[in-house]
């Protein structure tokens, strides 16, 4: 089995979000694609095998499957349109989520992504507890994550997630997010210790959140957007309908290996 560490979100190694991805004939079971995430002890090691029309692609963090990644699906889309499909400029997966889409366009990779719709909701005290500050707006995604608004940049940078206080919030993770900086419409960060991930450092699902709030918030279609993790990650999001967003990002190759496993 071949195995890909690509740096997503960034055209530099040891920045944005690293996600390990499996390239295989036919699927391993399910204890051992656990197990490699695991021993990865990376927020994504994506799993994708070629199907008659397109691939299949899943995704695991170090202790669970999830139902949809960003980060990893562009990831995934790098190695087979550089390593397998290279006469192509797009892959299809068939995941969780549905049939998604990723297509190279120049030194960018875009994904079409569902645009998840929000719904505002009261915050709360244990959100101002975990997160230090009063949120000056909560939002939900429709059965995925919590969105927390903060004042301004520095209140997002200068955060320190506290693991069991995140745990007590609402869904699936947890974003802050709040005007950008330096030619960027937004900045956030994500956390998701519920999901074994204190801190992702570059979550493209979260955006599918993220970037349709400051669309609106901004009356503007592409939202360009920050996130502010240690790593750090530059991505571009543009709204097409209620239903669809595109998400775009670079990535670069850190490492490429074999996997001792006897399918």
């Amino acid at each position: 089995m071949k195995q890909y560490i690509i740096d997503a979100f960034t055209n530099q190694v040891f920045h944005g979000n690293p996600a390990a991805i499996c390239v295989m004939d036919k699927w391993p079971d399910e204890k051992f694609m656990m197990n490699l995430a695991m021993e990865n002890n990376l927020s994504e090691t994506a799993f994708t095998v070629k199907e008659e029309t397109g691939y299949h692609l899943r995704w695991f963090t170090p202790t669970c499957e999830v139902g949809l990644c960003g980060h990893a699906t562009l990831a995934s889309g790098y190695t087979l349109l550089n390593f397998y499909e290279q006469s192509k400029d797009s892959v299809t997966f068939h995941t969780l989520a549905g049939q998604l889409t990723v297509s190279r366009k120049n030194k960018k990779y875009e994904m079409q992504f569902p645009n998840i719709p929000l719904e505002r909701v009261k915050v709360t005290t244990e959100m101002i507890e975990a997160l230090g500050t009063i949120p000056l707006d909560a939002w939900m995604g429709k059965d995925l994550d919590l969105i927390c608004i903060l004042q301004d940049a520095d209140q997002v940078k200068n955060y320190l997630p506290d693991a069991e206080l995140l745990k007590k919030l609402p869904g699936r993770m947890v974003h802050i997010t709040a005007p950008g900086f330096d030619g960027y419409d937004c900045c956030s960060r994500c956390f998701g210790p519920k999901i074994g991930i204190l801190e992702d450092p570059v979550c493209g699902s979260a955006h599918c959140q993220i970037i349709p709030y400051w669309a609106k918030r901004l009356g503007k279609d592409i939202i360009n957007a920050w996130e502010a993790s240690a790593r750090g990650g530059d991505l571009q999001g543009e709204i097409i309908n209620e239903n669809t967003i595109i998400i775009r990002g670079e990535a670069v190759l850190f490492a490429q290996s074999d996997i001792n496993y006897n399918l």
